[in-house]
């Protein structure tokens, strides 16, 4: 794809106050992106009668948002360019956002959320437009927050348009490390034109039912996790919360002692 927009700048730049009304005024995007949006909530398998707290991760101008009200439920939507956000105040979005770098990480309470989906914004994460940015440092970031932020039994649906095949296994190797299961599907992988790639996890282990799937779509790669002993699961589990715990420290400006091997290690028991 010779001109990917993430290729031409980071998304804060990118997405100005003149290409922000260009893309929510265009009539083709806003079907696109409403046709992918209806997917990508189908993919979330919800409960039919429960009202969930969805998160929106690339919102812009509150588009993917409006989906998701009509099907009865709240959101919450981040997004890195204010010029989108303010677009999606002025259109009266009934969802909340908020100004947020995903790279960043999810600035959530723990299990906030049911649910979540991403349309067009996951490509941008690996675009590094800053020498401090480190790829694997923010992917890692990013779905290990995301990891803690969702509820139980939870899915996030990603829509995406990855550049090749290394950058689909560097995105599905990061969210298999925070803990994820799940896998990529291809809706219509035979079309040029109508192929869209959805990266679908969640954090159980139950797979996608049969009465969702559709004779359109093929799932092309599965994540898996390396199996584990009880014991190492919990010690890693132990280590991971105390690393997070941590990091969020540092970022309120609190002294933190520095990471070392030793970091999460149960103390022996005294005699």
């Amino acid at each position: 794809m010779p001109n990917r927009p993430e290729h031409l700048g980071p998304p804060e730049l990118f997405y100005n106050d003149v290409e922000a009304v260009k893309y929510t005024n265009n009539s083709r995007i806003i079907d696109i992106q409403m046709r992918m949006s209806e997917r990508a909530f189908e993919l979330l398998l919800l409960p039919k009668d429960k009202v969930c707290l969805l998160l929106d991760i690339g919102c812009g101008s509150g588009l993917s948002g409006s989906v998701l009200e009509n099907k009865g439920h709240y959101w919450l939507g981040i997004d890195i360019s204010s010029a989108m956000l303010n677009i999606g105040v002025h259109r009266k979005i009934i969802g909340d956002t908020m100004l947020v770098d995903m790279g960043q990480g999810m600035p959530f309470k723990t299990a906030s959320f049911d649910g979540a989906i991403s349309i067009s914004a996951l490509q941008w994460l690996c675009n590094i437009d800053n020498n401090k940015y480190v790829l694997r440092k923010r992917l890692d970031i990013f779905f290990s927050t995301l990891f803690a932020t969702l509820s139980r039994s939870a899915r996030a649906v990603f829509q995406f348009y990855p550049e090749n095949d290394d950058q689909i296994n560097i995105i599905t190797t990061a969210a298999t490390r925070a803990g994820f299961f799940g896998g990529i599907m291809i809706d219509f992988p035979n079309s040029k034109s109508a192929k869209k790639v959805f990266l679908v996890i969640m954090t159980s282990t139950s797979m996608i039912s049969p009465e969702y799937s559709r004779k359109d779509h093929v799932i092309t790669k599965t994540l898996t996790t390396r199996k584990r002993t009880n014991k190492t699961m919990i010690t890693k589990l132990r280590k991971n919360r105390i690393l997070e715990k941590k990091e969020r420290n540092r970022r309120k400006g609190k002294f933190v002692k520095t990471d070392s091997k030793y970091s999460g290690r149960k103390r022996k028991n005294q005699f």
